[in-house]
Parts: structure tokens; sequence; C-alpha cells
């Protein structure tokens, strides 16, 4: 069972930013690597996902609108997610992720892509909260 260290959480005003990182104690190198987020009262939603293979296909929720980005590093074995233009609603407790069978790509024409599964992802991170002020 890999451990996992999750930072940069805290507190932001409406506007602003925040990146938050995760740190594996295994490699994660070919891991669909994921970022979900639990606000209260409500059911976990996948935020992000990134491939870290030689090709390192993204995929984000649509809620999003191109205000969060997820990268990786395979030698510091950590992924990231720069989450910016934050709202309240944005307010959450966030988890990394990974399947480590790689099961999030598939084909699309003669392009690698990321189709979600949010049920391939068996490992997670203790979580780091966000809360955002209007």
């Amino acid at each position: 069972q890999p451990q996992w260290v999750e930072s940069g959480g805290g507190s932001a005003q409406a506007g602003g930013s925040l990146t938050l990182s995760c740190r594996v104690s295994e490699r994660i190198e070919g891991y669909c690597m994921a970022w979900f987020r639990q606000r209260l009262g409500t059911e976990f939603e996948l935020v992000s996902i990134v491939f870290t293979g030689r090709l390192s296909p993204k995929w984000y929720a649509d809620f999003l609108k191109g205000r969060f980005s997820h990268s990786h590093d395979n030698a510091e074995k950590s992924v990231y997610l720069r989450m910016n233009t934050l709202t309240p609603n944005d307010t959450a407790t966030y988890y990394c992720a990974a399947d480590a069978k790689g099961q999030c790509l598939r084909m699309l024409g003669s392009t690698v892509v990321i189709s979600p599964r949010p049920r391939d992802f068996v490992y997670w991170g203790q979580g780091t909260q966000v809360a955002v002020s209007s």
C-alpha cells in the first residue's frame, strides 16, 4: 500500500489561487493519477486526471471551465493541482488518487485520450482541505 503526503490546502479568497501537491512513496510512472474533491454534504466529484507515461494526456471536469491545471513529476513521485480563479463553490476536501494499472487511456482515432473511470482509482491520499471565502 503506497504512502501519501498531500499538502497545499488552506484558505483563499475568491479569485485567488492555490496549488495542491501529492507525493507518493512509490513510483507513479505509467499510472493514471486523479484529483477528486468532496464538498460538504455532497458526493465525490472527479476533478482531473493525468496519465504519467511518456505521453501525458489530461482530462478535466467541465465544471472547472479551464481554471485548474494538473501536472506531475515522475522523478519526484508527485502530482500537483494548480487552482486559479477560485470561487466559494471550490470549497472542499481534495484527494489525490491512483489507478496503478493505467486503465484510463483509450484511443480516439489515432490520438490517445483519457476516458474517466472513477472506480478504477483504488489508492487514495488522506485529503487536504480548501476553503474559499467570498
